[in-house]
């Protein structure tokens, strides 16, 4: 049983923490591996596609039905940290979310039928030597948008989405990496109404959003990277992992071409990290599709952001609409009807794959992102294939299917977004 195994950081390896002054480490950065969720359960890969399509649509709907203020990230990420947290350590689980901000874990103080299943004990603060208490004044308890203050005077916190809502307080605590340790400010969340399926049995979430709250600000790190493996590949299953770098041991490597790009500008309080996207080929025809379709309008509708808590990308329909036309177009002779209640739109048989071709996101500045095939197409069953990408209403996201073996550099100094071609499993 998972309870009974050794409490040890298993995908965590620390090398970076010289930027940040709660942090305790030897050398200049950290790394975490990262595991799919769905490693975790015996899904063909039809599951794995279907779970990822859905995962994603449920993420829109929410962002859809929510202020764009108090933007949602309560759907599955394909890959989870594993990280310790307390005195004595206690394990949790983490989904990683470059669209939210706040770190938080379900606690024990749940109340009964409050909160949602997990693979392993809620944290338990009364537990730890080494939790405190936010104070309502705190600078951080400010930065919650929804916060107020207890009977004591410490912080507590509601946060109102369309997929649901989360409530508890906010404390500091030490959270473990297999090299250092950093005291953290983080919600312990006593109830956690959400839809089902959300939190794919993990514990909470690592925001490494642009908020005050993210992992990557409390460190005090000005850059960050990641890099997934593949989805569907039978080693995902078998040991292969992916990594986010955090601070100063983020980088890209040599070999493959480094593109780069400058973030846009977005709401102020919005954790999201937008990209122009200004285009898109499908083989060698540029779809017609105007500017204005992926414009961050001044009243912060529309855009484009990466989201590594959404599995798979979802653009407008002023873009999905020109991508499908010209898909079907060049894939006319090879599509076939989707399975029945797939919920999937374009599909080739199995033996038509070599017929999809590849695809490139176009963003200013002349930075172009080639999707192979297999970063938007996967086989659905034994003969048939379908294209993993889903339309959206009001705002576009890039997600984590068609960055496999991509590597993403964030530079917060620069403002820059950088990336290029990577074996994600050699790094």
């Amino acid at each position: 049983m998972r309870e009974t195994m050794e409490i040890s950081p298993v995908f965590i390896v620390l090398v970076l923490c010289s930027t940040a002054t709660l942090v305790t480490c030897s050398t200049t950065g950290f790394r975490m591996e990262l595991t799919h969720v769905d490693a975790k359960g015996s899904y063909t890969a039809a599951e794995r596609v279907q779970r990822a399509m859905s995962s994603t649509r449920q993420r829109m709907v929410s962002l859809a039905a929510t202020d764009v203020s108090a933007p949602v990230h309560w759907n599955t990420s394909q890959y989870i940290a594993e990280y310790l947290i307390g005195t004595p350590p206690q394990r949790a689980e983490a989904l990683i979310d470059t669209g939210s901000d706040l770190i938080w874990t379900q606690c024990s103080t749940c109340l009964q039928g409050s909160c949602v299943e997990q693979g392993l004990p809620f944290y338990n603060a009364s537990m730890s030597d080494s939790f405190h208490p936010v104070p309502c004044n705190d600078t951080l308890c400010v930065a919650n948008q929804e916060h107020t203050c207890a009977k004591d005077g410490s912080c507590t916190f509601g946060a109102f989405y369309g997929a649901g809502d989360a409530r508890g307080s906010i404390g500091t605590e030490v959270f473990a990496f297999e090299n250092g340790t950093a005291t953290l400010t983080f919600g312990c969340v006593k109830s956690l109404l959400i839809s089902p399926g959300s939190l794919d049995g993990s514990s909470g979430l690592i925001g490494l959003g642009r908020g005050p709250l993210s992992l990557v600000s409390q460190t005090g790190a000005t850059k960050f990277s990641y890099c997934h493996t593949p989805y569907l590949r039978s080693n995902a299953t078998a040991g292969a992992s992916s990594h986010l770098f955090v601070g100063d041991s983020a980088s890209l490597s040599g070999g493959s071409p480094v593109m780069s790009m400058s973030f846009l500008e977005g709401p102020k309080d919005y954790p999201f990290y937008y990209v122009p996207l200004v285009g898109i080929t499908v083989g060698q025809t540029r779809l017609s599709i105007p500017p204005s379709v992926f414009a961050l309008k001044q009243n912060g509708e529309g855009g484009v952001f990466v989201d590594s808590g959404s599995p798979t990308t979802a653009l407008v329909h002023g873009a999905y609409g020109p991508l499908r036309e010209e898909l079907t177009r060049q894939l006319n002779g090879s599509l076939v009807p989707p399975p029945a209640r797939s919920g999937m739109d374009l599909c080739v048989a199995v033996a038509q794959e070599k017929t999809v071709p590849s695809m490139v996101f176009h963003f200013s500045g002349g930075a172009d992102m080639v999707l192979p095939p297999e970063n938007y197409w996967a086989p659905l069953d034994d003969s048939t294939s379908c294209m993993v990408m889903d339309h959206s209403s009001g705002l576009s996201i890039i997600g984590n299917f068609q960055l496999q073996n991509k590597h993403l550099l964030y530079d917060l100094a620069k403002d820059e977004l950088s990336f290029q071609t990577a074996d994600c499993s050699s790094l």
